[in-house]
């Protein structure tokens, strides 16, 4: 059985800053092209005097929730998948940000991964399948031999997989290149990570900002009347 979410009260619990400026911080970091030290001065003019790192500690915090309060509104995405990966760097080193998108340009899932392998891309297509709930019908690859043996192998392991069909096609995966520019663009400024496990937590708001761009979840029954984004940020979070 699913944990059971925690009563907001409680989750901003012993914070001296108003939970709405608090959200607001993480929000717009993810969303936006600012730095820590960026939102800081914004903040100001809001009479919120924070140092930059714990607006850093906000975003390591609450992400991983806001995901959670997100993804009970998130919609399937379609059946044919494509998929690649893209370069992030942590700690001076490169590493992989696995990720797929539908026919439609949806996000499908994603993962950073310290490496560029079969066990790499199966980890990623696992818990791709686990978020959405089903296989694809075709999965579009480029040319990476690790990704096609992933696909082959994965049908040996779970039979979810057996009637997927593997492609390979650089035109079909411009739609899925593009995609990339619009995480990327967020993450220069960043200039890059010092920690792999905080990468994640942030590329992990970054992505959910994405997803919420893109029109990603089916937010209609909660009937919010103010539709202006703290309005639709909380109605979701308190829900």
């Amino acid at each position: 059985m699913a944990k059971k979410l925690r009563d907001l009260d409680e989750l901003f619990k012993g914070r001296h800053v108003e939970r709405e400026l608090i959200i607001l911080c993480v929000r717009w970091y993810c969303r936006y092209k600012l730095s820590y030290r960026d939102l800081a001065e914004m903040m100001v003019e809001r009479g919120l005097h924070v140092a930059h790192t714990t607006i850093m500690r906000w975003v390591q915090r609450y992400v991983p929730e806001f995901e959670k309060r997100w993804a009970r509104y998130a919609r399937k995405s379609g059946r044919s998948w494509r998929v690649d990966e893209t370069y992030v760097k942590v700690r001076g080193r490169w590493v992989y940000l696995y990720r797929a998108v539908d026919r439609d340009g949806n996000t499908v899932d994603f993962r950073l991964s310290p490496k560029r392998d079969v066990a790499a891309a199966k980890a990623f297509l696992r818990k791709a399948l686990r978020t959405q709930g089903r296989a694809p019908t075709s999965i579009t690859l480029d040319g990476y031999a690790a990704s096609h043996r992933a696909v082959r192998e994965l049908p040996g392991e779970n039979p979810a997989w057996r009637n997927t069909k593997r492609r390979s096609s650089k035109y079909l995966n411009n739609l899925i290149e593009q995609d990339h520019r619009g995480v990327k663009s967020r993450i220069g400024p960043m200039l890059g990570f010092k920690n792999f496990d905080c990468a994640a937590i942030t590329l992990a708001g970054v992505e959910l900002l994405h997803r919420i761009r893109k029109n990603q979840f089916a937010i209609g029954r909660l009937r919010i009347k103010d539709q202006t984004p703290s309005a639709i940020w909380s109605a979701v979070l308190a829900a």
